[in-house]
């Protein structure tokens, strides 16, 4: 597909049809598997698809006649019950295999996938290692292939967060985000998304804990407007007058035996009041959820007006329909 004008990325979603324009990449494993263009049209897309919601409903059905499989070996809430509203509000139909089935053992992820793209258009995917994920995508190339999460990162859950971001602030080029605590999935995937829409991305972490040093070389090749990261220990360092504290909690699923050490080690990490001052008079508070009040973070910034964690958590259904729309629509 030959690049598209930021003027020619996506017109305002009318009851009549979706735009025609399309994800280049087969799947969508990361962030990165978007160019700078689509990654602006599935948030202009999402935006148009929450404003016009029940105004389109059941007018556009790009997944009409599809199917699409759910694969979640990870439990949750906001993945699941949103990407399920998304699929069926597309016109498209869900099918949820048990993940003992699926991710059991009983074959390899190699054959779930080749079966699966015999009566499926798409499967989206909640696992472990990225490695298994890249797997069961490169097995079937008749399959479209979503991350719902992995070890390693978690771009759907930046979709939302870029999109929440924007609603708030306006123009992102040249905004700042802080991300304070593990340099974990959701950090990867932030970093990733923000600088490639001209974010200048902030981490704070423990020593030990930082974001990925190829999860920062990643970013700094996808960054645009001269959008950088900077890695620190010193959350204060990594607050100061931004647009946006961001954090999550600090022991993520299947590090469950590590929590009462990770909260001695991350108790310097908290945003609490304090924290949140050290930021632009403005700033905006942010989390993937589920949060855990009084150790990453307490109430009084959880309940603040500043909070903008439901917005975000809402904005999963419409960024993922704006993902689907465009990916197998």
């Amino acid at each position: 597909m030959s690049p598209r004008s930021s003027a020619a990325r996506v017109s305002m979603v009318k009851k009549s049809a979706i735009p025609a324009i399309n994800i280049k990449a087969k799947d969508f494993l990361s962030i990165t598997d978007l160019d700078h263009v689509e990654l602006e049209a599935v948030l202009d897309l999402a935006a148009a698809m929450k404003r016009d919601r029940v105004s389109m409903r059941g007018a556009t059905e790009p997944l009409a006649g599809q199917h699409i499989a759910l694969l979640f070996e990870k439990p949750s809430l906001r993945t699941r019950s949103t990407f399920v509203i998304a699929v069926r509000e597309l016109g498209g139909e869900v099918i949820e295999p048990p993940a003992d089935a699926a991710f059991g053992g009983r074959e390899s992820v190699e054959d779930v996938a080749r079966n699966l793209e015999r009566w499926v258009g798409g499967a989206i995917v909640r696992t472990f290692a990225q490695s298994r994920l890249a797997a069961f995508a490169g097995a079937a190339p008749g399959l479209h292939v979503v991350n719902a999460l992995t070890d390693e990162e978690h771009p759907c859950q930046a979709l939302a967060d870029m999109l929440t971001f924007q609603e708030r602030v306006g123009t992102l080029q040249g905004r700042t985000i802080a991300f304070v605590g593990d340099g974990n999935n959701v950090a990867v995937s932030l970093a990733q998304a923000a600088t490639m829409l001209g974010v200048h991305v902030r981490v704070a972490s423990p020593a030990g804990y930082e974001l990925p040093a190829s999860a920062v070389d990643n970013a700094f090749a996808a960054a645009r407007f001269g959008a950088t990261v900077t890695v620190t220990n010193d959350p204060i360092e990594a607050v100061h007058g931004a647009d946006a504290v961001y954090t999550d909690v600090w022991a993520s699923m299947g590090q469950e035996d590590q929590t009462e050490a990770r909260a001695r080690i991350f108790a310097a990490y908290q945003v609490n009041d304090a924290l949140m001052a050290a930021a632009g008079p403005r700033a905006v508070f942010m989390h993937c959820l589920p949060a855990h009040r009084g150790h990453e973070v307490t109430d009084s910034v959880m309940d603040s007006p500043a909070a903008v964690v439901f917005d975000q958590a809402e904005n999963r259904l419409h960024t993922q329909k704006a993902l689907l729309a465009m990916l197998m629509g």
